[in-house]
């Protein structure tokens, strides 16, 4: 049965599309163009109560049911939990993937976000505070991976969703103004990433 994918070209969106490739399972694009504000119509309401991308429908959920979902993290955690993929079975394994997931939500995707506002401003004045501030907590938060990444592959030792959720934002870095060259294992872990044909298919699917 078919996944389908509310989406948009976005690190969130990303996110998805590269755990749906990494997992082997069927889904189809529903393009919902943020840039005029699909994302506030009736329909797509009904499937993200926050008005925000992505939300998925499976058509085969639990007991067989069809089920959406929103929120990227409860996404991907629900998509390991339904495959068995990328999210280890026993707790002990799962508590670093959780705290990674978590600290992307939490951390590195709003600051980074941030950083997308205000560098799109005409305005240098109001660019100015507003970059210096994030662009800063950026930079930390690059440095907490590459720290975490020092000794380790991924994120939480074997590959698994907060490595997919991470990702969706490292592939923005550019945009961060952050040349990966300053954090190594970020840029390590980043390229080997990159590399799998899966993650690889995931960024290049047509998401808008």
């Amino acid at each position: 049965m078919t996944i389908e994918l509310h989406t948009w070209n976005t690190p969130n969106g990303r996110k998805i599309s590269v755990a749906l490739e990494e997992m082997g399972l069927p889904y189809k694009v529903i393009p919902v163009n943020i840039t005029k504000g699909e994302q506030m119509a009736p329909g797509f309401l009904k499937l993200s109560p926050n008005n925000k991308i992505p939300a998925i429908v499976d058509p085969e959920g639990p007991d067989g049911k069809p089920v959406s979902i929103f929120e990227s993290g409860a996404i991907l955690l629900y998509l390991g939990e339904k495959t068995g993929k990328f999210l280890p079975k026993s707790l002990s394994q799962r508590i670093p993937v959780y705290e990674w997931l978590m600290w992307q939500m939490g951390g590195f995707g709003p600051m980074p976000g941030q950083v997308h506002h205000f560098i799109a401003l005409e305005n240098e004045q109001d660019r100015a505070y507003g970059l210096k501030r994030y662009m800063a907590e950026t930079r930390r938060l690059y440095g907490v991976l590459d720290r975490r990444l020092a000794d380790r592959d991924f994120v939480a030792g074997e590959l698994s969703v907060a490595d997919f959720a991470i990702l969706g934002w490292a592939w923005r870095h550019p945009r961060h103004k952050v040349d990966l060259a300053d954090f190594p294992n970020v840029k390590r872990w980043y390229e080997a990433l990159m590399a799998r044909p899966a993650v690889k298919r995931g960024m290049d699917a047509k998401l808008d």
